[in-house]
């Protein structure tokens, strides 16, 4: 396998009609018809409404291990930067960037990529992570303390991990404690996909106008928050536009994968307690646990995703310059490939090298603040709440219609 032209090529794929459950989970679990669709092969053609959506006759759905990691660490055969129009340059002069995209790393290639993330990643070292840790633990045992108040059965999804999600992302940008009910709502409010587009798009207008206020606040008087820092290392070297976009790729991103993950991983955790003592087994364990969670429950499903910038051979397969490529991080993470048996959720196996957080020049930023709040959410929960429960049955549970997997009610007794 490799991205060359000097490859043999297969037989040209035939074009595959995902569907409706296509991208669907039974909630922890791809549904049924994912792996129906991986066993046509780990890269095959799609049709349907996405690729009507990108405005194609198909699409290249990844779904393979090493076939999703190879095209996610290859920036140089792969763009994550989309087209306006057919027409446009793929690369290179005339090639335009939207301008709700600014700022937003993931639609960057190098060299400004590598500029914008020069300048970011000083702010998620494990230093500054710990920095973080005493809020962080303040916030977790705030959000029990309310389930403890609200008394049995209580939603552990909007009670504590939607709160938790957005609370440790708030304190990591420095959005007053004042403000972040309201601004998180707007946050909830634009990725979720069941409102109509001028609700969203007036959402997205009132977010964007109080991060213009913030960043205008922080450039006046920096703190020590994220947004601060950074004006005060880079000053005019990083423009109000990219701040706006760093911040939303930040909050839509992470809040919403942390809420995510914090959700089934409760559900993953209740349906397997003999993996729960690894929480209070040591630092080390708990981290192994929480890794394979992420592994097994992958609650970003697909990144952005990759148009070919020449032609190039993956898998035998040959995809066309401006041809695009859907990932499946949670179909890749549930592969032979990368580990034994991966239905199962196992913490004691040999750690698997998952692309849960992606791969290559965009793998998350935030990685190391999103293992840390989950580590420490996951043991905060069972040692004051030993005996927690579902209240309804789990095929009861529903997810969210938004853009990162989600439970959207998930009712807990103890």
């Amino acid at each position: 396998m490799f991205t060359g032209m000097d490859h043999d090529i297969d037989e040209v794929a035939p074009v595959v009609e995902p569907t409706a459950n296509y991208m669907r989970r039974t909630v922890c679990d791809p549904h049924e018809d994912m792996f129906a669709l991986r066993a046509h092969g780990p890269l095959i053609r799609i049709g349907g409404d996405a690729a009507v959506q990108m405005g194609a006759d198909y699409l290249w759905q990844a779904m393979g291990y090493d076939v999703v990691r190879q095209i996610l660490g290859d920036h140089e055969n792969f763009t994550t930067r989309l087209r306006l129009t057919a027409s446009e340059p793929i690369s290179g002069e005339g090639a335009t960037k939207p301008q709700e995209l600014v700022g937003q790393i993931s639609t960057y290639d190098p060299p400004e990529h590598t500029r914008l993330r020069r300048m970011l990643t000083p702010e998620f070292t494990v230093r500054r992570v710990r920095r973080l840790e005493p809020a962080i633990q303040e916030l977790i045992d705030d959000r029990i303390d309310a389930m403890e108040a609200a008394g049995p059965p209580v939603d552990v999804q909007t009670v504590f991990a939607d709160p938790v999600g957005g609370g440790a992302l708030c304190e990591l940008l420095g959005i007053p404690r004042d403000d972040r009910n309201q601004f998180m709502r707007r946050v909830r409010q634009n990725v979720d996909l069941s409102r109509g587009y001028k609700a969203r798009a007036a959402d997205s207008a009132a977010f964007n106008r109080y991060l213009q206020s913030l960043i205008t606040r922080q450039r006046k008087d920096p703190d020590e928050g994220f947004l601060g820092m950074l004006v005060r290392d880079h000053g005019d070297d990083i423009t109000d536009e990219e701040l706006k976009g760093v911040c939303t790729a930040l909050l839509l991103g992470g809040v919403e994968t942390v809420a995510g993950m914090l959700g089934f991983g409760v559900l993953a955790l209740l349906d397997h307690p003999d993996q729960r003592r690894l929480l209070f087994a040591g630092r080390e364990e708990a981290d192994r646990l929480v890794n394979e969670l992420l592994r097994y429950l992958s609650a970003v499903q697909q990144p952005t995703p990759r148009m070919a910038v020449k032609d190039v051979v993956v898998d035998g397969q040959q995809i066309r310059a401006g041809e695009y490529v859907l990932c499946s991080i949670l179909m890749a993470n549930r592969d032979e490939a990368l580990t034994p048996h991966p239905n199962v959720l196992d913490a004691e196996r040999e750690p698997a090298p998952h692309i849960g957080f992606g791969h290559g020049i965009h793998h998350c930023i935030g990685a190391a603040v999103a293992r840390t709040v989950l580590r420490m959410a996951y043991q905060t929960l069972w040692r004051r709440l030993p005996g927690l429960r579902l209240a309804i049955p789990a095929g009861q549970v529903k997810l969210r219609n938004a853009f990162i997997d989600s439970p959207d009610q998930l009712p807990v007794t103890w």
